[in-house]
């Protein structure tokens, strides 16, 4: 059985085939979805590029979530598609050179703030761009690192991070009434483009290798497609505001 078959899904956040969302939309095509992935700014062409590495009928389309005209652009050639939108994954984030490494007094607001726009806010710009569309219900999942504790180097990145981690939990209450659920994956670390500029991953490395009691492969996504699969299909209609972790069992154990 397909559990996603014919639902329409707008998937973002893919720039090369080991981006965690290129897992996602591999899935969720074999599940029996319909897919239309984003890209923006000069990581536009990689997108176009990675699609064609996709085993299905996938366009693309620019989104870039901090240019209003592209929320109106975006939905209108979804409705001209496909007339609704089941769901959509939320998987794009960026901090600046400057919001990472060890001197979290480094940055001015300034500096960053284009980062909390694109790794936080932009859930609620993703929201409102297909909540015209989703008279059915259906269900936004957003793409995590847990934000319970600081971690070596992430600094800006992991406050951004607490910051897309409550905004999911008022869309959710927001949205709720809607029946549209609003749930994220925390996942454990990935080699993906964006941890190679995180300055120190290997310490998140290692910290999995010794302290996760199912272990970790991170060079392995396809444990966190299936979830964020199964949280965009109608499997768990009563779960929202959400975050479940994907992580070998990491964040439930001691030093």
């Amino acid at each position: 059985m397909s559990i996603l078959k014919d639902k329409n899904l707008l998937i973002t956040g893919i720039l090369t085939d080991a981006s965690l969302a290129f897992g996602v939309a591999q899935l969720a095509l074999d599940e029996g979805a319909n897919v239309i992935i984003t890209g923006a700014g000069r990581g536009l062409r990689l997108t176009e590029r990675t699609a064609r590495k996709l085993s299905g009928d996938v366009d693309v389309l620019e989104f870039d979530v901090t240019d209003p005209a592209h929320v109106s652009n975006v939905r209108n050639a979804l409705e001209e598609k496909w007339g609704h939108v089941d769901g959509a994954l939320h998987a794009i984030g960026f901090m600046p050179e400057i919001g990472l490494g060890e001197d979290f007094l480094a940055a001015s607001w300034d500096e960053i703030s284009t980062g909390f726009d694109i790794s936080a806010y932009s859930i609620k710009t993703i929201a409102e761009t297909i909540l015209p569309l989703m008279n059915n219900g259906g269900s936004i999942v957003g793409l995590d690192f847990d934000a319970n504790v600081a971690w070596p180097a992430y600094n800006w990145m992991g406050v951004a991070k607490a910051a897309l981690e409550s905004a999911s939990r008022y869309l959710a209450r927001s949205l709720g009434p809607n029946n549209i659920r609003v749930n994220l994956v925390a996942a454990g670390p990935i080699r993906t483009m964006a941890a190679k500029s995180i300055p120190g991953f290997k310490e998140f490395e290692d910290a999995w290798d010794g302290r996760a009691p199912l272990g970790w492969d991170v060079k392995d996504s396809s444990a966190v497609a299936r979830a964020c699969v199964a949280l965009l299909s109608d499997w768990f209609p009563m779960t929202t505001g959400e975050i479940i972790h994907v992580d070998g069992g990491y964040h439930a154990i001691g030093a």
